[in-house]
């Protein structure tokens, strides 16, 4: 049912998109007005060690200048002082890159304020692969009603020496120190898997930018967008199917998730997301 995920990793790229949270820290002027819209899920309140998932990689249409997130996130502190590491894939129009599905990580110590960087933009993230370049593109992508790709994204805690290790597929791509962190220097305490999108309100109305495939979960598997096999490390460094899990959906007529809670079946854990944006239900 799945064709195994063939990554083309183009060295030289720069990426040099915002940060498009809601905090004082983006420096584009075309982002100063926006909004980022969610559909995931999330464990809370545990001491998480690690998190991993399947991503299902799409090419959704992007608006400019706004981004698609398919991403994990792992969260320790309050929101003045937010903790994350954060890995998955996105395409962003800032700036053009074609709209094209990237590999991106992402980390911050002061909820975005004045750390933290995409990719390798700043000091924080050490790689120690050179089969992996971060920013590159990923290929093949799913096709609607056809085959279907996904990447193995996942972020493990190494207490020995406080890093957090990001795998991608069977490759360990490199670590967040844990000295950079202050809240992360031990554990997480949220975990979220899920899509985000950046809603910039083009002409005073929603935008068109796709979450995940562009299609609503509704439509299922080859349609709509999905991760699959969420786990999550316990304080025990044990690896488990994520449990517990909260949904959270800013705005479902416009973007929505479905869960299915299935560890037996080999999709195990897993949820379809996503939608078009802009449509009749979706106007404002």
């Amino acid at each position: 049912m799945y064709e195994k995920l063939v990554q083309s990793y183009e060295t030289g790229e720069v990426i040099d998109c915002v940060d498009i949270f809601k905090q004082p820290a983006f420096d584009h002027p075309l982002l100063k007005n926006h909004t980022a819209q969610y559909a995931q899920v999330s464990m809370i309140g545990g001491n998480y060690r690690g998190a991993n998932a399947k991503i299902n990689v799409w090419n959704p249409t992007v608006m400019y200048p706004e981004v698609s997130f398919s991403q994990i996130w792992l969260m320790s502190g309050p929101k003045e002082n937010l903790n994350t590491v954060e890995a998955g894939w996105m395409v962003t129009t800032v700036p053009s890159t074609g709209n094209q599905p990237e590999l991106f990580i992402y980390w911050t110590s002061d909820g975005y304020q004045q750390t933290g960087c995409y990719n390798l933009e700043c000091p924080g993230f050490v790689q120690t692969s050179s089969k992996i370049a971060l920013g590159s593109r990923i290929l093949p992508v799913s096709t609607y009603g056809g085959k279907q790709y996904d990447i193995t994204i996942g972020i493990t805690k190494n207490d020995v020496l406080g890093r957090w290790w990001l795998r991608v597929a069977d490759v360990e791509v490199g670590y967040w120190p844990g000295e950079i962190f202050t809240t992360l220097g031990g554990s997480a305490d949220v975990i979220s898997w899920g899509g985000e999108i950046v809603n910039s309100e083009p002409n005073g109305r929603h935008t068109s930018t796709e979450m995940g495939s562009g299609h609503f979960p509704s439509e299922g598997f080859g349609k709509a967008a999905f991760f699959r096999n969420l786990k999550f490390v316990d304080d025990g460094s044990i690896e488990r199917d994520a449990e517990n899990l909260k949904t959270y959906v800013t705005r479902p007529e416009c973007y929505d998730l479905l869960l299915k809670v299935d560890p037996p079946n080999p999709f195990g854990v897993h949820f379809f997301f996503g939608g078009s944006g802009f449509s009749a239900q979706c106007a404002n």
